[in-house]
């Protein structure tokens, strides 16, 4: 099956993907220039395609014409745009069906249990026999293979070569953990150099080899890689109803900044998101 994926493109300067696939707009970056006539315009657009969500990551300092505009905030990152400024995720619903949180206990539930866990504290060691390597070209169709087998759906072509490919060569770091030459886990890092933070984000291991802590494993690689680029904050946008994900993130320290209702078409169906942050290194 076919899957048509939302778009990314440009309004004015600022950055959003919309489609029908997580059916809305993410205004993925907001350029200060195309504040805030760019307010209406989504708008329109949401209203011409008929979609049921739009949603923001917007500097904090640019909230309140959104909210008079009748977007409420869900989440925030202190201190995500080089340390000088908060980052707001802004959202404005166009159906009462997508504000209606399923599962509202057992998220909080999730969140609850996430933050008494105990923090690792120390090095994250794996068995000898597996191994820790960065992804290259080479390893492409290898990727793409497991993030078919590990998701039904994603919100971004992470099961096309052409797409891994191009954000690998672009702002995307990939990491992996393999057994001899095959690959059983992997994760990538989306940096943003204009901001210096940076989103940890595609996780995935083959079902047959979970279990064994390398989440956790290759999070610590990913911090420790960010650091020497002097990244200052790491973030996620985590499966509100994954146990083992919302856990990895809260072992290693993130902070709960918020959930995102109904956000993200993973798996075959729109899933909340919770928003987990770290703060990795002082500004230089």
């Amino acid at each position: 099956m076919k899957i048509n994926y939302d778009k990314t493109e440009k309004i004015g300067n600022s950055i959003i993907n919309h489609g029908k696939y997580n059916n809305r707009i993410y205004l993925m970056k907001l350029d200060k220039n195309d504040y805030p006539q760019i307010i209406a315009i989504l708008e329109e657009r949401a209203k011409e395609k008929c979609y049921t969500k739009i949603v923001g990551k917007i500097p904090y300092s640019l909230k309140d014409e959104f909210i008079k505009a009748g977007y409420i905030i869900e989440a925030n990152i202190p201190g995500f745009y080089n340390g000088v400024e908060d980052v707001t995720f802004i959202s404005k619903y166009f159906s009462k069906d997508r504000t209606i949180i399923k599962e509202s206990n057992k998220i909080e539930k999730i969140i609850n249990l996430s933050q008494t866990k105990d923090k690792i504290k120390k090095q994250i060691e794996i068995n000898e026999d597996y191994h820790f390597h960065i992804c290259d070209e080479n390893d492409i169709d290898q990727m793409c293979k497991i993030y078919k087998e590990v998701f039904k759906t994603y919100p971004f072509p992470i099961h096309d070569p052409k797409y891994v490919k191009e954000t690998m060569n672009k702002n995307f770091i990939y990491f992996s953990i393999r057994v001899k030459d095959k690959i059983v886990s992997l994760a990538s890092t989306e940096m943003d150099y204009s901001s210096k933070s940076v989103e940890m984000t595609d996780f995935a291991t083959l079902p047959q080899y979970r279990g064994h802590g390398f989440s956790v494993f290759l999070l610590a690689k990913m911090e420790e890689k960010m650091r020497q680029r002097n990244f200052y904050v790491a973030f996620t946008i985590a499966r509100s109803l994954s146990y083992g994900m919302n856990i990895t993130f809260s072992k290693l320290n993130y902070n709960y900044g918020g959930t995102l209702i109904n956000n993200t078409n993973i798996s075959g169906d729109l899933e909340s998101m919770n928003v987990w942050y770290k703060i990795l290194s002082d500004i230089k």
